[in-house]
């Protein structure tokens, strides 16, 4: 018994005529005569009293019209919602990363996915390389962003097209502030707050390290960070020049601090990476088809 052809006979029982019936469907009326009495044959009843001019339901009818219409109900039920299930899905996408202005562009991509699926809830996480990468590989993120230097290999991962600034972080009222820009030797004789991934040496390229060439061994660093938030209150009480990159710090008209970019430019690429082989909720892989449709021209795996 197919589906269409129990919603032909329902149309016919709601017409209350073949000819009205078959207009509707916008079927010939042998045809559709010739469908009803497929059914019956297949039923082994008759379901239509018949005279020249209308047709009524036998009691057969009248009962295969109520399951009929359960039937067709369900279905269509079924079918709206799948259809639906796009404006109903929800969830939850975990998120790492270390501070970056670069999150922005993250932000745009969870704001275009809630036009369409509000329902799904994002958990942002702070942290170093080191930190996010452990929550990744034990399973509590879905994603990480890594700021370069970063070691990509155990990853799949997608190039943001977005770079960060590197530069110092100073007092206004500090002597180098006066500059436009820093140069290596500006920094040779005064203490230094670094990040502790950007000075870690142990990856084969980085370019933060391969910036200061062999003036790296000279530099005074007294104080290391993760999050530069702490770092910067280090550097409002006098303690030292932080190295870090551009538009994580208050450096506006009412703060006490400044921004001064590098001299040679120094810029770190970003990438949004994800376990090989990973096993992604719907919400997840939501968010992964969005990043790759906005950042598809840097896809790398």
């Amino acid at each position: 018994m197919e589906l269409r052809v129990l919603r032909y006979f329902l149309t016919v029982a709601r017409e209350g005529s073949i000819t009205g019936a078959a207009d509707f469907l916008h079927l010939t009326q042998p045809t559709l005569s010739r469908q009803l009495k497929d059914l019956e044959q297949e039923l082994g009843k008759k379901l239509f009293n018949r005279s020249s001019h209308s047709i009524s339901l036998t009691d057969e009818g009248m009962l295969l019209r109520k399951r009929a219409e359960e039937i067709v109900n369900m279905v269509d039920k079924l079918e709206r919602e799948f259809s639906s299930m796009e404006e109903t899905i929800s969830g939850d996408v975990y998120i790492g990363g270390g501070e970056t202005y670069a999150m922005k562009q993250i932000a745009h991509v969870v704001k275009e996915l809630q036009l369409n699926y509000p329902n799904i809830r994002y958990h942002l996480f702070s942290g170093n390389e080191d930190d996010v990468t452990e929550r990744l590989d034990k399973g509590f993120l879905d994603f990480g962003i890594l700021i370069d230097p970063a070691d990509l290999s155990k990853y799949n991962h997608i190039n943001i097209p977005d770079k960060d600034v590197w530069g110092v972080v100073m007092r206004k009222d500090s002597p180098l502030a006066v500059k436009d820009t820093i140069q290596a030797a500006d920094l040779l004789n005064v203490p230094l707050i670094c990040s502790r991934q950007a000075i870690q040496q142990t990856l084969s390229k980085n370019e933060f390290v391969d910036w200061f060439g062999e003036e790296f061994e000279k530099l005074n660093i007294v104080t290391t960070y993760n999050l530069l938030y702490n770092a910067a209150i280090m550097v409002e009480e006098g303690i030292g020049y932080a190295i870090t990159i551009d538009k994580i710090v208050n450096t506006s008209n009412d703060s006490k601090l400044c921004f001064r970019p590098l001299k040679p430019r120094l810029e770190s690429g970003l990438n949004i990476v994800w376990r090989k082989h990973q096993f992604f909720s719907v919400a997840a892989e939501l968010f992964l088809n969005e990043i790759r449709q906005k950042f598809s021209s840097s896809l790398s795996i």
